[in-house]
């Protein structure tokens, strides 16, 4: 499918199905069939969830790519040790190029992965061997257990965002760039950003975002941006991520479902495939409940252009078990027609046996 880059919005997409108007929408440039992918997009910047990232859902710190087996994640989530899955072809997960960041062990799904982050932030974020230490009082640690003492499950964003975003800034050798295109997010008014930053930090907001504004400034303060460590630049910054943030989602489990679903294989057997795969669930929501993915954040310049609606004919989609977001149609969009999708809470589905991947579809 012919990719066209729009200089805008410094982003490539599927030009024959959307074109950009002026402010915030995307319509259909031509009739989009159902079932049909509208564009795919990777984040200015992604990041799992603390909570998530410190109950050992272990993901790629750049891509957020699940990083377990299905059998390893099955295992974990239904404390079922002995936890044997079927069809062992179906599970894809290639443990074999993982690496390590050398300074602070953070592991990564591949080498490319490692040097992409390492390019782009993780230079000033690495907290080096204070990161596996019990003791660690690394100021990016402290600034975490800030944020988790804040925020608890279930997560909606993290204050790795901003950091991620002030150290995009600081590492970046054409500093105008990137902060263009941290300037195409919706921005909000004040009483719009007070409401956002109290759903996110609770009654105690403002001495909760002041504490957070002073911890992450003396952490990476950049001249750059020095606007954004005011009380109101910082204030305008949680709105950003809270307004524009999308949730990720990564399961190696959801991928082996996906696969088994595919099987070609007796009418019989299915049904006593899909009867594990019920079972499993079942087991799982029993220890571990709706917490079963890798989960976290991550900022889309294409995507946070789409209008919300209760009546959604896209969907958002994540079905390369990392942040690569995909735009599917849920039905037939003709030209001209707005796309629209709901927001992640609204899409969330019944683990039923038709319908059991809370993200990847």
């Amino acid at each position: 499918m012919f990719l066209a880059k729009d200089h805008c919005l410094g982003l490539a997409f599927h030009d024959i199905h959307i074109i950009f108007f002026q402010g915030k929408g995307l319509f259909a440039k031509k009739n989009i069939n159902k079932g049909d992918v509208i564009f795919e997009e990777t984040p200015i910047v992604s990041t799992q969830f603390l909570w998530n990232e410190l109950y050992k859902y272990k993901a790629c710190e750049y891509c957020m790519k699940s990083l377990e087996t299905a059998e390893e994640q099955a295992r974990r989530l239904s404390t079922n040790p002995h936890l044997s899955l079927p069809h062992p072809e179906c599970d894809i997960t290639d443990q074999s190029p993982y690496v390590d960041c050398p300074g602070c062990q953070v592991t990564y799904c591949c080498e490319l992965c490692r040097k992409t982050a390492l390019d782009e932030y993780h230079q000033v974020l690495c907290m080096g061997p204070s990161r596996l230490s019990e003791d660690n009082d690394h100021p990016l640690a402290r600034l975490q257990e800030t944020w988790r003492n804040i925020h608890y499950p279930p997560e909606t964003s993290s204050i790795m965002l901003i950091v991620k975003m002030v150290a995009l800034v600081k590492q970046a050798k054409d500093k105008s760039t990137v902060l263009q295109k941290f300037s195409q997010f919706v921005k909000n008014t004040v009483n719009e950003e007070d409401e956002i930053v109290h759903k996110l930090l609770g009654k105690q907001f403002q001495e909760q975002l002041e504490l957070l504004r002073q911890m992450t400034a003396d952490f990476i303060f950049e001249e750059n941006v020095s606007q954004w460590f005011t009380p109101e630049g910082f204030r305008s910054l949680f709105a950003l991520i809270g307004t524009n943030g999308q949730g990720i989602g990564s399961s190696s489990i959801s991928v082996w479902v996906k696969n088994c679903e595919d099987l070609a294989i007796p009418d019989e057997e299915k049904e006593q495939l899909d009867a594990f795969i019920d079972q499993l669930y079942e087991d799982m929501d029993k220890v571990s409940g709706t917490f079963l993915d890798c989960e976290g954040s991550g900022l889309y310049l294409l995507q946070s252009t789409c209008n919300h609606s209760c009546i959604p004919n896209a969907e958002i989609t994540f079905p390369n078990n990392n942040h690569k977001l995909v735009l599917v149609a849920k039905e037939n969009i003709s030209q001209g027609e707005e796309i629209c999708t709901c927001y992640l809470s609204e899409c969330d589905v019944s683990r039923s046996r038709h319908s059991r991947q809370k993200f990847l579809k």
